[in-house]
């Protein structure tokens, strides 16, 4: 038997299938299976490639480190990257050797 997808909005277990919709018996929350798939967390680098935990990435542009003087160069890689949803644009999670961890802007880098 297919396992369904919980819904999104209650997180109900119960979803059930009504022509090419899922629907939420428990909220009575509509939505369909691509949808879904959609709504997933991605952030690409500067030159639109989809960035993953895990990868490597490069430093594109002189980023000055916030409360502090030090600045990281432009050629930096960063190994290990760890992607956070973020409620402003720093999306990216890291620790730069002589720096140590900052946030990052995905438009500052590019995947290596």
């Amino acid at each position: 038997m297919e396992q369904l997808p919980n819904c999104p909005k209650c997180s109900s277990e119960y979803t059930y299938e009504d022509g090419s919709l899922l629907v939420c018996p428990e909220c009575a929350h509509e939505w369909s299976a691509s949808e879904q798939e959609e709504d997933e967390f991605t952030v690409k680098d500067s030159n639109g490639a989809t960035l993953r935990s895990g990868d490597d990435v490069t430093i594109i542009k002189d980023l000055k480190v916030k409360g502090s003087s030090s600045v990281v160069k432009v050629g930096t890689k960063i190994k290990g990257i760890r992607l956070v949803e973020s409620a402003d644009d720093h999306n990216i999670d890291c620790k730069i050797p002589g720096v140590g961890a900052i946030k990052i802007t995905p438009k500052f880098v590019k995947k290596a």
